[in-house]
């Protein structure tokens, strides 16, 4: 499905069907193709359907990126078409396991929070808020929905704020604060024959609705093209043209976190590193008609893997290691700041 395709103009079983075709094409990707499949059968109302595409993942054998994030997705799932019990177990597991990854952490929370679980749902994005963020200076864009939710959740509860809601307030961009988003008597209003109050409501309702806009017009990660260094060598070695692109590869993972690095600064968020192979790249000029050795292919490539699922975040989550494959923590190699 193109981004731009409204949603009531998909056929979510058909996109399902086809997203598990290109998924037998592309078996390295399947992972993220999977999960896109099943997110279309849950909206198709497909729901058991969906369930057996998170098994399907779940028992393949083969390594997943993001396990807890396929286990937190089956578990919403369940919850929904009536099977609680497991849910449950399986969100206890994902809160015993604690990830590094914020996204489970939100859609299992969320899951509580959905089902009026709203002590438990506190508790989780608290755990998963402490986990991520402490001692964190700048929070990622992508825990941003886990301060915004534990802010919801605890505004519904009456809770007094703390330092992380205080937070949340901060990075929050509309224009109408997250205390009035989040207001429990808001959906009062919608019952109301006061049109001031009415009008009030709209203008929230817009102003929710702009940012889930701006969250979704960037499905996919910005995303930097990244050559581990055989790659490059084979890559350049095979194309001569493109070695003015890539003069050495030390310049070539300066050059990605220097990028990254700007973007972030000139406020660009949702940013990503996508890993090329040469048989890939030139299996995608292939299909577009283009010599490998053309430079304008490269940011196309790019992204394209990312289209794919195959974007990793930037920066890494503390602690975890660097996006250049060293084996090193991402704060002791590229992400090291000098004085």
């Amino acid at each position: 499905m193109r981004p731009d395709t409204p949603a009531e103009n998909v056929d979510h079983s058909a996109e399902a069907a086809r997203l598990e075709r290109t998924a037998g094409l592309y078996p390295e990707d399947a992972e993220a193709l999977l999960l896109q499949a099943a997110a279309h059968l849950e909206l198709a109302g497909d729901r058991p359907a969906a369930s057996t595409l998170y098994d399907r993942l779940l028992s393949s054998g083969t390594h997943l990126d993001n396990p807890h994030l396929v286990r937190a997705l089956k578990a919403s799932n369940l919850w929904e078409y009536g099977h609680e019990a497991e849910a449950r177990a399986i969100i206890d597991g994902i809160r015993g396991a604690a990830p590094r990854d914020p996204a489970p952490w939100v859609i299992v929370a969320e899951a509580l929070e959905s089902h009026d679980e709203l002590e438990a749902a506190q508790e989780t994005f608290t755990e998963g808020v402490r986990l991520l963020l402490t001692d964190v200076a700048e929070p990622p864009y992508s825990t941003h929905p886990l301060l915004f939710g534990r802010h919801r959740v605890r505004r519904m509860l009456g809770a007094a704020h703390d330092e992380w809601d205080a937070l949340a307030d901060v990075l929050h961009s509309s224009p109408v604060s997250l205390d009035e988003l989040h207001d429990p008597k808001r959906v009062w209003s919608l019952g109301s024959e006061n049109p001031a109050e009415l009008e009030a409501e709209i203008s929230r309702l817009r102003a929710e609705l702009g940012t889930y806009r701006q969250a979704l017009s960037r499905p996919f990660p910005v995303a930097v093209l990244h050559w581990p260094a055989d790659e490059l060598t084979e890559l350049v070695a095979a194309y001569p043209s493109l070695a003015a692109e890539y003069p050495s590869h030390e310049t070539h993972l300066a050059t990605i976190e220097a990028s990254l690095r700007e973007l972030a600064t000139s406020g660009t968020a949702n940013l990503g590193i996508v890993t090329g192979t040469v048989p890939s790249y030139e299996a995608f000029a292939a299909s577009e008609g283009t010599s490998p050795g053309d430079t304008d292919l490269l940011p196309q490539y790019a992204t394209t893997l990312a289209a794919r699922g195959r974007a990793v975040a930037w920066p890494p989550q503390r602690g975890a290691g660097c996006w250049c494959g060293s084996g090193r923590a991402y704060e002791a190699c590229h992400g090291h700041t000098h004085g």
